[in-house]
């Protein structure tokens, strides 16, 4: 592990690997550890680095929900990047470090060669359904305060939006609860009220903005994330989607080596139009 002083917080890393970076944010709940089998994979010709993000794993865990809003953690992202002497890096993202990888590239283009997300969202355009899911996170985090962690990571896997993850082996299932059980219940609900989707601030207006290859990853099952999916790849110029058949909201989980082919097609993509000068798609430094 790598740790990442940034004055008011700390954020732990792991890095393998040598060639073009390629920055890896975990999902709600998660760590840097879910990415390993795909960091192994790539790490012969790219240097993977795969971050605890803030309230996850090994890295800080403010009291104050406002330090997790996406513009901050953005900012954080930034500043790692430069403190590790990457340059310019591939984000990838899933879910919640989806949302980040989206932030990142709106407000740091500089940094940014290209986007390998799966399960994305630019947040929630229409203020009663944001307010909605505002009070659901908030009933959520209080949920984890009054109940814990143990509960929690029992719970988390039961929702709607993972029922297609009952068919993984029982030792997979019980493996991601004990992950997300490694976690502190303080720090998730502080994440959830600055940084669910409820609270950040809706990123539709500045897709276009995002200069860089992009491709898109959702799971045929999971409706919603699905349709959030489509709504980014519109947004974004030239952004591809690829829908994988009978899986839901995590396909790295629930068909890792078609998850593993995406990914290293998306890589092989950015690679390709960074190299090439007259791409419309290539950015100065």
């Amino acid at each position: 592990m790598t740790a990442i002083h940034l004055g008011d917080v700390s954020y732990e890393a792991t890095v393998s690997g040598s060639g073009p970076p390629v920055v890896f944010l975990h999902g709600f709940s998660g760590s840097a550890t879910d990415w390993a089998p795909f960091t192994a994979a790539i790490s012969a010709s790219r240097t993977a680095v795969a971050i605890d993000l803030l309230g996850h794993g090994s890295s800080s865990r403010p009291a104050d929900p406002a330090r997790y809003a996406l513009e901050r953690q953005s900012v954080d992202l930034a500043a790692a990047v430069e403190q590790l002497g990457l340059g310019h890096v591939g984000v990838v993202g899933y879910s919640y470090g989806a949302r980040i990888a989206l932030q990142f590239a709106i407000d740091h283009p500089e940094q940014v060669t290209g986007l390998a997300l799966e399960s994305p969202s630019a947040g929630i355009a229409d203020p009663a359904e944001r307010q909605r899911r505002r009070a659901s996170d908030e009933a959520l985090a209080d949920d984890l305060e009054r109940d814990g962690i143990d509960a929690f990571a029992r719970r988390w896997g039961d929702r709607p939006v993972f029922a297609s993850e009952r068919r993984l082996p029982d030792a997979v299932r019980r493996d991601l609860e004990d992950r997300r059980r490694a976690n502190d219940a303080a720090a998730l609900a502080a994440a959830l009220r600055g940084a669910g989707q409820g609270a950040m601030t809706p990123l539709h207006a500045d897709l276009a903005r995002i200069a860089v290859p992009a491709a898109i990853l959702a799971g045929s099952l999971d409706e919603t994330g699905l349709t959030r999916a489509r709504i980014v790849t519109s947004g974004i110029p030239g952004a591809t989607l690829e829908v994988l058949d009978g899986v839901g909201h995590a396909p790295h989980r629930e068909a890792p080596g078609s998850f593993a082919a995406w990914l290293a097609t998306a890589l092989d993509r950015i690679d390709a139009l960074v190299a090439v000068p007259s791409s419309p798609h290539r950015r100065s430094p």
